[in-house]
């Protein structure tokens, strides 16, 4: 069964931008695989809490990956 699991800043994605990332990482897999994996295919959305995470040393917070970003 193929699975991805993607781990994301909690609040920064709708309901409707995560179904675009589950079907688009579904049909990633087909593409890859072919049509028979899409039945099977499990993709997680993992909401990482504020300041759960880090890059280069340094904890992230949703505040400061949007200084980066704008």
């Amino acid at each position: 069964m193929p699975f991805a699991n993607l781990k994301v800043p909690a609040g920064t994605l709708s309901a409707e931008q995560k179904e675009t990332l589950v079907a688009k990482v579904t049909d990633l897999y087909v593409d890859t695989f072919g049509d028979a994996v899409r039945d099977n295919t499990m993709v997680l959305v993992d909401e990482v809490v504020d300041g759960g995470w880090g890059l280069r040393g340094n904890v992230l917070t949703l505040a400061k990956i949007q200084q980066r970003s704008g």
